[in-house]
């Protein structure tokens, strides 16, 4: 709840916040770079006085004379069928001498004889503002002008008339973007062209141009921006209205205009805008010359008559300038370095088109909305959920809020907060996490420190899931246990110095335990040579035979790649032990207060060290009971015998895994199909048919020790008489 209550605080104006409105001007930008449609708008022109044309004509500004040719080529010889100018002409043009001229002929010549007469001749053709203003005369011309805010509220040249009187607003304190000075054109060129308008865009906080405002206040009168002065010239300069709210559930006191409404007999046209009665800017793609949204015509082009007539016939002409020297580039969403006689080109294309964006008047009831909605939906669904299905939550919200805002821009126009939303969604999100890490995870973290050790990162994970299904108290469980021990060890400890010793140890050591927990085992502990794993807690795991086996397998093959590499640098070589047996045993935290582990004991933990002690005796790396070999299953096996080993009365057997079962190949089943029938022989104490058949052991597998070990039994029992009460079981008074 508390990121909800700050960014309402901050939606309702109570604790703004600097950061989130930049970070909603980043988004806004980022929208429109990614929708612009980055096409020609070829109903509009831009004539360019570039550096080009400054290095031609001369420096800025120009003889009016050179800007009334430059008038009479646009619409004599090239037909265009508007022009705006981007510049203001604030003072007279004296660039002809004509006024120095007058002076002369009043003072110290006027004695001359025909002087003064000849100065009243060069007159018409010296008075470059006349001529000026006789191009601009009746014909479709719309000048520009700009307001400007200072102490002394200075003003110079000419207004156009208001476009709308105060009393259409009814009393309402409308927010217009107000100035208290301007600079407009001089009177001959205002009464030669009469429609005028103001080229001021609104500079946000990070002084990026966004935005123009349609209509300006000065001195309780309001005027058109030179954007709405040239479209109302187009459409034929309908009256200018203000656009309040048609349901009537607005006060009077409200201080924004729904709309900007052109009416021209019983047609209208309603402009949305926002608070400030603005239009965010619809940038159509980069700027300039090279930016493909607006052809771009060299004013030298058009000076010199270098175009072919009749080339601009019916276009809409802005004449403006991109050279650096007259800093009119500005800094938009769409570049750094943007003229600005095209933000006023965008804006009258989007005039066109019927297609502004516009931040409404109800933008903050929005806000508020949205924000209560995504807000609670956290607050109430986070410390409901486990991490996973929080980002999950949090995502959707997420994205929930950003599709209805990209929705609403892309299909109604309509520019929205998103960053309060995003930010709180986000925060909502961090607080949640951690909560739920610092608080409610400190469970979850003893229980990760208690059993890291001992358990793999991966069944570690899934415990924490659940901490309160897991504790170190000792209970029953069947499970599967490991021992495994490395063979002629003692041997190796006589010949090797200690530290070498203990870095084989230890390359053996990693990687059988990586083994163990790669297949989900639980390291017990180490005993010098040996290590005591067991399958099937703390974590329960159905199929915690197949795991060990598998392990058990896995582990054979790492000795023998181990050796191999032994043999290339001259180690010694290692064999090893594996004995397996499951069954019901004691599991949980065990010990003194002096060191404690999490270990397993029972009758079933010592069959299986009695089974690791056998292997050697059968030549076989791996030794495994028959309760395990139930349980584990697709593996193929080979029934070692049956053995009562010390401390035990019962018989068990006892089985080698070989390989999984579908990688025997078919001699392989062969001999395991004669070692059967073998052993029914055995146990009826037939040693004839004992004899053959551990020949033809011998002959398919000669190197296998097990059949070896068979021969001098046979060999010995044959010369005891028949025991009808032998069980065919081998016993083992040792450990």
């Amino acid at each position: 709840m508390i990121p909800l209550f700050i960014a309402l605080l901050h939606a309702g104006g109570v604790l703004p916040l600097g950061l989130l409105q930049r970070l909603d001007d980043v988004l806004y930008d980022a929208r429109l770079r990614a929708t612009m449609p980055r096409t020609l708008d070829e109903r509009i022109v831009i004539v360019d006085i570039d550096e080009k044309s400054l290095a031609e004509v001369g420096r800025w500004p120009w003889g009016r004379n050179r800007l009334a040719e430059l008038t009479d080529e646009l619409f004599e010889r090239q037909q265009a069928a508007l022009l705006g100018f981007d510049v203001v002409f604030a003072e007279a043009d004296e660039s002809s001498g004509l006024k120095r001229l007058r002076q002369l002929a009043q003072g110290e010549l006027k004695d001359q004889a025909g002087f003064a007469e000849r100065v009243g001749q060069l007159g018409s053709s010296l008075d470059y503002d006349a001529a000026f203003a006789r191009s601009l005369q009746k014909r479709p011309v719309v000048l520009g002008y700009y307001f400007t805010s200072d102490r002394e509220g200075r003003t110079s040249g000419l207004l156009p008339p208001p476009v709308m009187a105060r009393e259409a607003l009814e009393g309402r304190p409308i927010r217009f973007t107000s100035w208290n000075g301007y600079g407009s054109n001089i009177e001959q060129l205002a009464r030669a062209a009469p429609i005028a308008g103001f080229f001021n865009p609104i500079v946000d906080g990070d002084g990026v141009v966004r935005s123009i405002p349609l209509l300006a206040e000065h001195r309780d009168r309001h005027y058109e921006s030179l954007s709405l002065a040239m479209f109302r010239t187009l459409v034929g300069l309908p009256a200018v209205e203000p656009g309040f709210p048609r349901d009537g559930t607005v006060s009077r006191s409200y201080q924004g205009l729904e709309s900007v409404t052109l009416r021209l007999g019983q047609k209208t046209l309603s402009i949305p805008v926002d608070d400030r009665v603005a239009a965010l800017v619809p940038f159509r793609g980069p700027g300039g010359p090279a930016g493909g949204s607006f052809r771009y015509v060299s004013a030298a082009d058009l000076v010199g008559q270098r175009l072919p007539p009749g080339s601009l016939k019916g276009k809409i002409v802005l004449l403006g300038t991109t050279a650096p020297g007259l800093q009119d580039l500005r800094v938009t969403p769409v570049g750094e370095t943007y003229p600005g006689v095209e933000t006023h080109a965008n804006m009258i294309a989007g005039l066109l088109d019927g297609k502004l964006h516009v931040r409404p008047d109800y933008a903050v009831g929005y806000e508020v909305v949205v924000l209560v909605l995504a807000g609670l939906t956290l607050a109430f669904a986070l410390p409901l959920l486990s991490a996973a299905k929080a980002v999950g939550a949090s995502v959707a919200v997420l994205a929930a809020v950003v599709g209805l805002n990209l929705w609403l821009y892309l299909g109604a126009g309509l520019v929205l907060p998103l960053a309060s939303a995003l930010v709180m969604v986000l925060t909502a999100f961090a607080l949640n996490m951690s909560y739920g890490y610092f608080i409610e995870s400190r469970s979850k973290r003893d229980l990760a420190n208690l059993f890291g050790t001992y358990v793999p990162p991966e069944l570690v994970d899934e415990m924490v899931k659940d901490p309160d299904s897991y504790s170190m108290a000792a209970t029953n469980k069947e499970l599967t246990v490991m021992f495994c021990d490395m063979r002629g060890f003692t041997k190796m400890s006589e010949r090797m110095e200690p530290v070498q010793l203990q870095h084989l140890l230890n390359q053996v050591f990693n990687r059988l335990t990586d083994i163990i927990r790669a297949n989900r085992g639980t390291i017990d502990k180490y005993m010098g040579d040996c290590v005591m794993a067991f399958w099937g807690a703390p974590v329960e795991t159905a199929e915690h035979g197949h795991l060990a086996v598998k392990a058990s397998l896995e582990m054979a093959n790492a000795v023998r790649r181990l050796n191999e590499e032994h043999r290339v640098q001259g180690l010694p070589e290692i064999g090893v032990g594996i004995g397996l047996n499951t069954g019901m045993m004691c599991v949980g935290d065990m010990g003194s207060q002096v060191r404690r582990s999490y270990t397993v004991i029972g009758d079933a933990v010592n069959l299986g060290s009695r089974l690791e002690g056998l292997s050697k005796a059968y030549g076989v790396d791996i030794v495994v009971s028959e309760t395990t070999r139930k349980i584990a299953g697709q593996f193929a096996w080979q029934e070692l015998d049956r053995v009562r080993v010390k401390g035990k009365e019962q018989a068990v057997a006892i089985h080698w895994p070989l390989a999984p079962a579908d990688w025997l190949e078919p001699a392989q089943v062969d001999e395991l199909k004669v070692w059967g029938t073998f052993l029914r022989a055995y146990r009826a104490q037939d040693w004839d048919q004992c004899d053959v058949l551990l020949l033809n052991l011998r002959r398919m597998n000669p190197k296998k020790y097990l059949y070896e070990l068979y021969s001098e039994r046979v060999a010995s029992m044959r010369l005891l008489p028949f025991d009808p009460e032998w069980d065919g079981a081998t016993n083992f008074e040792t450990k």
